[in-house]
């Protein structure tokens, strides 16, 4: 979106988007090759590793994950005693899960049985043939439940907020060039403001991004525009949340401040040029 609707270019950055996945993200950072990552959590397990990566912005502060399950199933207590597929254990989506069912007062750990398996699709047809109770996906797999006629019982962005996407970026680029990273966060709020606002315009652009037809591709609008933020702000209660996970993940045991993994100087910089008060 950024790129797509010349944000970046307003802000006088070229800039060039690439996929990069799993170690080698970490790499391609210490390396030089890459300049800047939207993945929080990844980042924040990073930092507390001894990594010198830190988040300057959050877009996301809501990962929009569905709690999807058979239509026997009308409340999330029901589920005590049940097996929940997701992608992998471990994975966000797999902690999001964990989260909605603590919730709703379940224990994770006694009461359900988590499962991992294959992608969205297969996760639903597994739903369809009773193989499972429930799973977790993000849209627009929301819609394909419904339209299976599988209930949607929990959306994690009406419930908590847990950062998942924004602009982490090298203690070494803070140092040498923060006015660059400010431009590039204000590029990013001017996108989330875009899609809080011009709702046809995003999904004119979901449906060339996705591939997909207009209705899935509004149906995925309405699922997750509330998740972005028309700020950049880094929400410091839930990025704590985020810390403790990888602090379990990673068995770090010491103290990690949010200074330890953030620097949001920077971002309140860029608030005050565009006009955010109060940050």
């Amino acid at each position: 979106m950024t790129q797509k609707k010349g944000f970046f270019r307003e802000e006088g950055i070229e800039a060039e988007l690439v996929q990069i996945r799993g170690p080698a993200t970490l790499a391609a950072f210490l390396n030089g090759e890459i300049d800047y990552h939207p993945g929080i959590p990844a980042m924040v397990s990073a930092a507390i590793t001894g990594v010198p990566v830190k988040v300057v912005a959050c877009y996301v502060p809501a990962f929009p994950i569905m709690l999807i399950v058979r239509p026997e199933f009308k409340s999330v207590q029901e589920l005590k005693g049940k097996t929940i597929m997701v992608g992998s254990i471990g994975s966000g989506p797999h902690i999001l899960a964990r989260m909605i069912l603590k919730h709703f007062g379940l224990d994770p750990d006694r009461d359900v049985k988590f499962v991992s398996g294959p992608s969205s699709e297969a996760r639903l047809a597994a739903l369809t043939q009773g193989l499972v109770a429930g799973t977790v996906a993000t849209p627009p797999f929301d819609f394909f439940a419904k339209k299976l006629g599988l209930n949607i019982l929990a959306r994690s962005q009406e419930l908590f907020l847990w950062p998942e996407a924004g602009l982490n970026t090298t203690t070494k680029k803070i140092k040498e060039v923060p006015d660059e990273i400010k431009r590039v966060i204000k590029a990013g709020i001017k996108a989330n403001r875009y899609i809080r606002t011009e709702r046809e315009g995003t999904i004119q652009f979901l449906i060339e991004w996705q591939k997909v037809n207009k209705e899935i591709a509004a149906a995925t609008y309405e699922s997750v525009w509330k998740a972005y933020n028309d700020d950049g702000t880094v929400p410091e209660d839930a990025l704590r949340l985020v810390i403790e996970e990888a602090k379990r993940a990673t068995k770090v045991n010491r103290q990690v401040s949010v200074s330890d993994v953030a620097d949001l100087s920077i971002l309140k910089e860029a608030q005050r040029e565009l006009g955010i008060k109060g940050k």
